[in-house]
C-alpha cells in the first residue's frame, strides 16, 4: 500500500507540516486546508540516477531533503536527514523552481497523486501509478516538461481534472448493490481481501456498510506496519493477522517511509545479487552440459586404440608382400584370422606407414585419456554448480549471500578488458590474467617481452594462431580449469575455431624460444603437453 491514496493522504499531511506549507486535499475551494506562515523553500532539485529525484527545501532552522524513486519496480518516496551529492554524473532538474517557496501541497481525491505547488502558478506533481510513476511540471495548468520524458501521455494530463469525487454514503452504497468497490475504488485489492475475511456476502446491506466504514476509519488514522513478506517487503496501513511477521511500525508516514525505502534496497539489492550470480552459475551450468556432450560424443568416434596399434602390427608383419606406392592392401589380419584392407598413403614406405599408424594410436590413447579425466571433472563441476544454486536460493540476507559468494568463488570474473591502449586481449578467470596476442608481430611481443619464464604459454597445435599466456602467480599452480579456458581461447583464436574439438600445446614459457631465422609469430616449443578443448571465448 506503499502507493495507496490513503496511505498518500496520510504523507502528504505530514509533508506539508514538515515543509511548514498550506496543505488541502483537491483543488476545489471548500476543501480542507491547513496553513502554515513561513513554507519551506526548494533550493536543490537534481538526479544522479536514471530513477531517483531528489530534492531539497531551506527551512529557518535545517534543510529537509525529499527522495522520489521512479522506478518502474517499485516507486517509493523517503526522506534521509542528509544527501550528499555526486561531483559527477548529476544533472539539475525542474530549474525553474529553484529558490520559489511553497504555496500548497494538494492530496488529490481519491488518486495516487499529490503536488507541491510554488510561487508563479508552478506546481510539480507526483504522479505515484506504480509502473507508470512520474514527476511532472506544470505552470498555470500547462504541461512543461517531465521526469521520465518517455512517459508521452503524461503531455495531455489535467490537474484540475485528477480529483475523483464520489458521494461515499449509505445511499449511493445501496443504488450499486452494496458493491463497495464502486463507492471505495481506493481500497484496493488488499483491502477487498482483508474485508473478505467478514464474509460479507452472508450480511445484511446495513451490515456490509458498517464493515466497509469501519475500515475506512482505520485508514483514516492509521498505523503504518511493514510486513516482512516471502517476496518482497510490504507496507501496509491495515491491522496485521497472527501469521505476518511485522520488522517496523509507526504512526508517523515519513518515518515508515525511509524503513520501507531501506527494506526495498536491501531486498532489491539482494535479489539483484542473487540473480546475477544465479544467471552466472545457470550459463556455466550450460556451457558444461555441452562440453560434457560434444566431447563424449567425439570420446564416441575415436577409433579403439587396440585396432590402430594391430593395424601397425599387421603392416610390420607384412612388409614384404606390401608393393611400393601401395594405397591399399589386403592383409591377413592374426587377431581376427580374416583378410582386411588397410589403406595407405602412397607416397611413404610401408614402415612409414606404420610409424603413422603407431603414432595416431598414442595420440588417440593420449586424447581418450585427456578427454576421460575432463568429462570427468566436468561431471564434478555440475554437481558443485548444482549444489551452489541450491544453497544460494534461500538466502534473504545480503551479508550471508556475499559471504558465501566470496568463500566459493563464484564472483563473476570472466570478464575481458578491452580498450584502445590495451596491447593485448586480457581475460581473467578465477584471479588468473589471460593475456592473448591479436597477430604474428603482437604474438612474439607478447611471448617475447611480456611473457615471463614461469607464465604457462599455449597455442593451437599444427595451426597458425594467437599465442596465449597464463600469468603466473606467486606460490600457486595453474589450475586444470583454468589452463582448458586458456586452451579454449587459444583454439578460438586460431584457424582451428570452427573445429569441434582442438588439440591445444601448452608448457611454461621458459620452454619457448625463438631463433633469428624464424618468421614473425613462429617459435620452438619444448616439453609440451597436449589439451583437447572446445574452441570457444568465454
Amino acid at each position: 500500500m506503499h502507493i495507496n491514496h490513503h496511505y498518500l493522504l496520510q504523507l502528504s499531511q505530514h509533508l506539508a507540516t514538515a515543509l511548514q506549507a498550506n496543505w488541502r486535499l483537491g483543488i476545489a475551494e471548500h476543501q480542507v486546508k491547513l496553513s502554515h506562515q513561513n513554507p519551506a523553500t526548494l533550493e536543490l532539485c537534481f538526479s544522479q540516477s536514471k530513477d531517483e529525484l531528489v530534492l531539497g527545501f531551506a527551512l529557518p532552522d535545517k534543510d529537509f531533503y525529499m527522495r522520489i524513486n521512479l522506478e518502474s519496480e517499485i516507486s517509493a518516496i523517503s526522506f534521509p536527514e542528509s544527501y550528499a551529492r555526486a561531483k559527477k554524473n548529476s544533472v539539475d532538474l525542474f530549474t525553474e523552481l529553484q529558490g520559489k517557496s511553497i504555496t500548497y501541497l494538494t492530496q488529490y481525491v481519491n488518486e495516487r497523486a499529490f503536488s507541491i505547488d510554488f510561487e508563479g502558478d508552478f506546481v510539480l506533481l507526483f504522479k505515484m501509478f506504480g509502473r507508470r510513476a512520474n514527476a511532472i511540471l506544470f505552470q498555470k495548468d500547462e504541461f512543461l516538461i517531465s521526469f521520465h520524458k518517455k512517459m508521452e501521455t503524461d503531455k495531455y494530463l489535467i490537474i484540475n481534472e485528477l480529483d475523483r469525487y464520489i458521494e461515499q454514503d449509505f445511499e449511493n452504497f445501496q443504488k450499486n448493490n452494496g458493491d463497495g468497490k464502486k463507492i471505495f475504488p481506493t481500497f484496493g485489492k488488499e483491502v477487498q481481501d482483508y474485508l473478505q475475511a467478514f464474509h460479507l456476502s452472508e450480511l445484511s446491506l446495513e451490515k456490509q456498510w458498517e464493515k466497509w466504514i469501519e475500515v475506512k476509519k482505520i485508514l483514516d488514522n492509521p498505523t503504518f506496519y511493514i510486513l516482512n513478506a516471502a517476496d518482497f517487503p510490504a507496507l501496509t496501513l491495515l491491522p496485521p493477522n497472527e501469521n505476518q511477521k511485522i520488522d517496523f511500525e509507526s504512526k508517523n508516514p515519513l518515518i515508515i517511509a525511509n524503513d520501507f525505502f531501506i527494506a526495498c534496497t536491501k531486498t532489491t539489492l539482494i535479489r539483484k545479487e542473487k540473480g546475477e550470480i544465479t544467471r552466472n552459475l545457470q550459463r556455466k551450468q550450460k556451457q558444461t552440459a555441452i562440453y560434457i556432450e560434444k566431447n563424449e560424443q567425439r570420446l564416441n568416434e575415436i577409433t579403439d586404440v587396440n585396432f590402430t596399434e594391430q593395424t601397425a602390427h599387421i603392416i610390420m608383419a607384412n612388409l614384404h608382400q606390401i608393393e611400393k606406392d601401395a594405397e591399399k592392401v589386403e592383409l591377413f589380419d592374426f587377431y581376427t584370422n580374416e583378410n582386411r584392407i588397410i589403406k595407405l598413403k602412397k607416397d611413404l614406405s610401408p614402415q612409414k606407414n606404420a610409424e603413422i599408424f603407431y603414432r595416431k594410436a598414442k595420440n588417440e590413447k593420449i586424447e581418450r585419456d585427456n578427454l576421460s579425466k575432463n568429462i570427468q571433472r566436468k561431471y564434478q563441476e555440475l554437481e558443485e554448480i548444482d549444489k551452489h544454486l541450491q544453497h544460494i536460493e534461500p538466502f534473504t540476507s545480503l551479508k550471508e549471500l556475499r559471504k558465501y559468494i566470496k568463500e566459493n568463488n563464484l564472483a563473476q570474473n570472466e570478464k575481458e578488458v578491452t580498450t584502445q591502449d590495451t596491447l593485448f586481449k586480457k581475460f581473467n578467470y578465477q584471479n588468473f590474467e589471460i593475456w592473448v596476442g591479436k597477430n604474428a608481430k603482437n604474438n612474439d611481443l607478447l611471448t617475447q617481452k611480456y611473457a615471463y619464464k614461469e607464465d604457462l604459454w599455449l597455442h593451437a597445435k599444427d595451426v597458425s594462431g594467437s599465442h596465449v599466456i597464463i600469468k603466473y602467480k606467486a606460490g600457486k599452480s595453474f589450475p586444470k580449469d583454468v589452463i582448458e579456458k586458456a586452451a579454449s581461447l587459444a583454439a578460438f583464436y586460431s584457424k582451428r575455431n570452427n573445429d569441434t574439438l582442438c588439440p591445444v600445446l601448452f608448457t611454461p614459457k621458459k620452454y619457448v624460444r625463438k631463433t633469428k631465422d624464424l618468421l614473425a609469430g613462429q617459435v620452438i616449443v619444448e616439453k609440451e603437453e597436449v589439451i583437447m578443448v572446445i574452441p570457444e571465448k568465454f
